[in-house]
């Protein structure tokens, strides 16, 4: 069974769960790191998804098809 359990990680990479926790058996994990609050939000994919319109007036025009037709 997959569950969501909040934790801290600090800056010598201890884990510090946010609620009591008790494991009967070693368990596998897989670690999200999420953004931090102070972390400006305009990063990585949002900066190109906000780029996707003015590349695409350029991108989506007939020469551009001409152009890239022989790959399709």
């Amino acid at each position: 069974m997959l569950q969501t359990i909040e934790a801290v990680i600090d800056t010598g990479g201890q884990v510090r769960f946010l609620e009591p926790i008790k494991f009967t058996t070693a368990k596998r994990a897989l670690v999200t790191l999420l953004k931090d609050e102070d972390e400006p939000v305009m990063k990585g994919i949002e900066n190109a998804l906000l780029s996707e319109e003015a590349l695409g007036k350029d991108w989506n025009k007939p020469e551009e098809d001409q152009a890239w037709s022989h790959l399709q």
